[in-house]
């Protein structure tokens, strides 16, 4: 049973680290090459999207590793899960302090109403979200070590 949570954490991570490098890098560097009007707009409706889902993706990856660690305390490994659980941590509240806000105000705007700062926003979220990609990506990274 304990595997069988150790495996699905990993996976549920992994895909989330997945997804937010792939915007990090990918998307919004696609998003970036159009034009600014195409460019907001993807931007308003990735938000939103993405704004939908990655709360629950976030918690339960929070969950999965907090579980883990306590399920797995006496085995090899768990000071690398718990770890990996307050880098989650300090994910989910960068999220909530840093990064939600302009994705809020972002996802509302479209080319009629958007402020005149809306790629300084944009880019301060980028910013902010290339460092909690790398948190993430230092979670999964001793999620793994610690199976192994």
């Amino acid at each position: 049973m304990l595997n069988a949570l150790q495996v699905g954490t990993i996976v549920v991570v992994g895909l989330m680290v997945g997804v937010e490098f792939s915007v990090a890098f990918v998307i919004n560097r696609i998003l970036n090459a159009l034009p600014d009007d195409s460019a907001q707009l993807g931007r308003a409706h990735g938000g939103r999207m993405l704004g939908a889902l990655m709360p629950f993706w976030y918690i339960g990856s929070l969950i999965l590793s907090a579980v883990w660690a306590i399920a797995g305390w006496h085995q090899p490994g768990a000071v690398l899960v718990v770890i990996a659980a307050a880098l989650l941590v300090v994910s989910v509240v960068m999220s909530l302090l840093l990064l939600v806000p302009i994705n809020n105000r972002g996802k509302t705007w479209t080319v009629e109403n958007r402020p005149e700062d809306w790629k300084e926003q944009m880019n301060r979220w980028d910013r902010y979200h290339y460092v909690r990609v790398a948190v993430i990506i230092a979670a999964f990274t001793l999620l793994a070590a610690a199976l192994a």
